[in-house]
This record gives C-alpha cells, sequence and structure tokens, in this order.
C-alpha cells in the first residue's frame, strides 16, 4: 500500500521539478513549494481514488482540484496568474500524462 503512494508520489515530483526547470524557473522556494504541493495534493487524491472511488470522472475532478489548489499557491510565490495557471496546467497535464503512458506500457508488457 505504502509503495502504491511513494511511487506516484517520487514520480509525480521528478516530472513536475523537471517541467518547472524547463520552463526556466530556478527560485528555490518554487521548486521547494512544488514538492510541498505536490505531498500535500497527490498523496490525499490517490488514497481517495484507490479506496473510495476509482471512476475516470472522480479523477479527472480531483485533478482538476489539485491545478486549482497549486495555481492558487504559485500565485503567492510567482505574482501573476497567467504565470501560475501555465506552471500548474502544464506540470499536472505533464505528469498526468505521463503517469497515464507508464501505465500503458506496464500493462502491454506484462500482457503478454
Amino acid at each position: 500500500m505504502l509503495m502504491m503512494l511513494l511511487i506516484p508520489l517520487a514520480a509525480t515530483i521528478v516530472i513536475e521539478l523537471g517541467a518547472l526547470l524547463f520552463m526556466g524557473e530556478r527560485r528555490r522556494k518554487v521548486l521547494l513549494a512544488s514538492v510541498a504541493m505536490n505531498v500535500l495534493t497527490n498523496v490525499p487524491l490517490n488514497l481517495f481514488f484507490i479506496h473510495v472511488d476509482e471512476r475516470w470522472d472522480t479523477l479527472l475532478v480531483g485533478e482538476a482540484l489539485v491545478v486549482l489548489t497549486e495555481a492558487l499557491c504559485y500565485r503567492k510565490l510567482v505574482g501573476e496568474w497567467q504565470q501560475a495557471w501555465i506552471y500548474s496546467l502544464l506540470c499536472n497535464a505533464i505528469s498526468f500524462l505521463a503517469g497515464e503512458l507508464l501505465v500503458m506500457i506496464v500493462f502491454l508488457f506484462t500482457s503478454y
């Protein structure tokens, strides 16, 4: 159970830090806040998804709430709404899609 939370969390942190660095973000407080935001949003979302409701619509609503929450946090850090939304949307879209791609690849290779 613990690994079902830690592996996606670690992957999300690495992917989103990489995305921020790729977008040119170098401020330590923003990068560290990204790690904190992911711990505070990824773990509860995954726990809810695993134990309460595993439907896709629930996951998408949860992801939308994560994007909104992180955008609000980034707004406090970077001072601009546009940059906050870009950071939140791109980081979460990239990490979500990378995770889904990884699941598909694992499923493909384990189904034979």
